[in-house]
């Protein structure tokens, strides 16, 4: 068993040695990197949660805040356009009806042929005025001898009177006598030319250059002259070389209309075609019941493409107002107060009130109220009110304002 220790000896009063200067440094050093890597892992940890919080609150204030599409509008730089219905008519058609009375012996032309001014269309056999006529001829010279008679007696009367042989009133008598011969031979005259005017009307021929387009007879038909009741008509002639094109523009366009303006217009017949007329005369009067203006634009047609009767289109041009921009027609809100549209600044909706002028169907002319930088919704619900938090996306192509046609 080892001795124990003295607990009063020198040797165990004596305290433990301290450790040497660097090694307390060191470890002091140590303890502060420590606290500062928990100090930085703790900001870190705040931060993030902090940034995560405000992330959070943007996205759900976005997401609460509507988008709309929006498009701008676009200047007027030049003069837009309306389509108008139309109906081409020839430029002359007339009805050919018989000026006298007989039966058809034989006619020329038939429903398509192209005739010139002067052509026989048809002959006419009229009896009963060829033997009118032969009777006119007879009293017409019996006439003539009786005004001779009558010659004869009022000179020799005149010579009897100079001598004092007969009186003044059988001087007067055979005057008389002779101015009424006189009268019978001109009547008498002019029923001979009447009646040879009517056989002249056996032959019936072309008014003008032209198209034979219906033929309402054949030979051996009772034909009577347009002066009575119940004629009908033999043949009918239209002149298509120019085709007139009738259309209404509505009040609001008409004063657009110009005199040897230029329009183009396409018919059903030739698609994708289209040709040029010139607007000749108006009515220069709005219809009462439809408060348009009817304007008559001419076709030139030497070829005869161009059918008369056939439906048109006609592109009419439309002056553009200064100043004035187009926007689409679903841009549009009715207030009680007036149109309005919607527009986006500094992230808030404005109802901005606008001054109408033309419609283009897809668009509308906007004479005040906008500018082409200003953000315009699209769409807009019936909802939208003024100051209300919006964003706006521009619009794809499809629906994007789109200038007045040219």
């Amino acid at each position: 068993m080892p001795p124990r220790e003295n607990p009063h000896s020198p040797s165990s009063s004596q305290p433990p040695p301290l450790p040497p200067e660097g090694g307390r440094s060191s470890l002091v050093l140590g303890v502060l990197i420590v606290a500062a890597i928990l100090a930085a892992a703790i900001g870190y940890s705040v931060l993030s949660r902090m940034k995560a919080e405000a992330s959070l609150k943007k996205t759900t204030l976005a997401e609460a805040t509507p988008t709309f599409n929006i498009v701008h509008p676009s200047p007027v730089v030049s003069s837009g356009e309306i389509t108008l219905p139309g109906s081409a008519q020839a430029y002359m058609d007339t009805a050919i009806y018989a000026r006298t009375n007989g039966y058809l012996k034989s006619f020329k032309v038939d429903i398509g042929a192209h005739v010139k001014q002067g052509d026989l269309l048809a002959e006419i056999e009229t009896p009963e005025v060829d033997q009118q006529l032969e009777q006119a001829r007879a009293d017409l010279k019996n006439a003539q001898a009786n005004l001779s008679l009558a010659q004869l007696t009022d000179a020799r009367s005149e010579d009897l009177f100079k001598k004092k042989t007969i009186s003044p009133q059988e001087r007067d008598q055979a005057r008389t006598d002779l101015a009424a011969k006189r009268a019978l031979v001109d009547s008498g005259e002019a029923n001979v030319r009447r009646l040879e005017q009517l056989r002249a009307f056996e032959k019936v021929v072309a008014p003008f250059d032209g198209v034979v387009t219906a033929r309402s007879t054949d030979v051996g038909a009772l034909i009577q002259a347009s002066s009575t009741g119940g004629a009908k008509e033999l043949f009918h002639l239209a002149d298509n070389h120019i085709l007139r094109v009738y259309f209404s523009v509505p009040e609001i366009y008409a004063s657009s209309v110009k005199h040897n303006e230029e329009v183009a217009i396409a018919f059903d017949a030739f698609p994708g075609e289209k040709f040029t007329g010139k607007l000749i005369r108006d009515s220069a009067s709005l219809d009462p019941l439809s408060h348009t203006l009817n304007v008559e634009a001419d076709v030139e047609n030497p070829a005869g493409r161009l059918l008369p009767g056939g439906y048109a289109t006609v592109h009419l041009n439309i002056p553009g107002t200064p100043g004035a921009v187009t926007i689409p027609a679903n841009t549009l809100l009715f207030r009680s107060e007036g149109p309005r549209v919607g527009v986006i600044r500094d992230g808030h909706v404005a109802l901005v009130p606008i001054e109408i002028g033309h419609d283009f169907g897809n668009t509308l002319e906007v004479l005040s109220g906008l500018k082409a930088e200003d953000a315009v919704v699209l769409d807009p619900p019936d909802s939208l009110t003024d100051g209300e938090t919006a964003r706006g996306q521009e619009a794809p192509p499809k629906t994007a304002a789109t200038p007045a046609k040219k």
